[in-house]
């Protein structure tokens, strides 16, 4: 592969930064290379240094990572981890590899539970095999496809706060979503004979 330029450089970070996903370049060991701005934000900011070089576990403040003396990897629990398992599937088969999970997040508000998309692609750079790990957040994605309360008259949806609100307003806070507005024929027959 010729060397990249420095603008080409310049680009790819700038496009590896703007994606909305946490990316981490990882090792076999799911040690952090290299990780885009999101995922610097899904580990609670602070000095870039620090978190290099730290595997997926201690990264995220796994509980089995803590517990472990070794940290992340060494513990029995590590053997079924997702994030372990994602990197090592996609490294013996060299293909991408992805796969739901749940995963508690240690956060300055807490312990909460976050439902991930883990996307596992393998490159190789410069004769070492890494991966480019995704990790994007589908738990509002996942509630939806769930069992919504919704008023059988006014079709107004109950949120988990047990706040009713027009479906227009939900759709629009947890999925970004606008609507058009028309009549149907059946409806169109009803209002306008």
């Amino acid at each position: 592969m010729p060397p990249q330029s420095d603008r080409e450089t310049a680009i790819f970070l700038e496009v590896f930064n703007a994606s909305p996903s946490a990316l981490l370049v990882v090792d076999d060991d799911v040690q952090a290379l290299h990780f885009n701005k999101a995922a610097r934000m899904l580990l609670g900011g602070g000095d870039c240094q620090r978190l290099l070089r730290q595997r997926g576990g201690d990264l995220l403040h796994c509980l089995h990572a803590r517990i472990s003396p070794e940290g992340c990897g060494r513990s029995a629990a590590c053997q079924s981890c997702v994030l372990r398992g994602a990197v090592k599937k996609a490294l013996e088969g060299e293909q991408t590899y992805r796969q739901k999970a749940i995963m508690e997040i240690v956060t300055s508000q807490g312990v909460s539970m976050v439902n991930f998309l883990v996307t596992a692609s393998p490159f190789n750079y410069q004769g070492q095999q890494l991966v480019l790990l995704a990790l994007e957040d589908i738990s509002e994605l996942l509630t939806l496809r769930g069992l919504l309360p919704i008023c059988a008259n006014c079709k107004k949806i109950r949120d988990e706060k047990d706040y009713w609100q027009e479906l227009e307003a939900y759709f629009k806070k947890y999925l970004d979503v606008d609507f058009t507005h028309g009549i149907c024929p059946e409806c169109a027959k009803k209002l306008y004979p």
